[in-house]
């Protein structure tokens, strides 16, 4: 196993279950979120939202893994996955995006040419270019999604 593999192997940085965090991560290695966080995750390695994990926030990542909750555009250099479990109210580009169903996703997905997704590091806040069209439709889906999103905030 080669130097990158094994510092992206392990988990080096956790927010937990019932743990709040707002802020700015750069980071090297496996993040997992269990907990809520607001702000904006930079790193080469691994981003692994958990089942519980609820994020705001803008993900730049070498690859993503999503369980819970993104509200927020996310660029990888890798693969992108959204579990069952996940939901996505954003935009998502990477050379790889898998989408297992039963997925709520709001955005658009913008698969990568190879050169086309060097990584690099960026400062943003929360806020994006991300706009949700809650009213176009009236899909149920949509409307659950955006009640359980807002609930979390109270």
């Amino acid at each position: 196993m080669n130097d990158i593999h094994k510092e992206n192997s392990y988990i080096n940085s956790l927010v937990g279950k019932g743990t709040r965090f707002d802020g700015e991560l750069n980071l090297t290695g496996l993040l997992r979120i269990d907990g809520d966080f607001t702000g904006s995750i930079n790193t080469e390695g691994k981003v692994l939202i958990g089942r519980s994990g609820r994020v705001k926030c803008s993900i730049n990542a070498g690859s993503v893994i999503i369980g819970g909750v993104v509200r927020g555009n996310i660029l990888s250099t890798g693969k992108v996955v959204v579990l069952s479990t996940g939901m996505v109210l954003g935009n998502i580009k990477a050379p790889c995006i898998v989408i297992e169903e039963g997925v709520i996703f709001n955005g658009k997905c913008h698969v990568l040419a190879d050169e086309s997704h060097k990584y690099e590091h960026r400062r943003g806040a929360a806020v994006t270019e991300y706009q949700p069209d809650w009213n176009i439709g009236g899909d149920k889906k949509e409307e659950k999604a955006k009640d359980e999103f807002l609930s979390w905030k109270k």
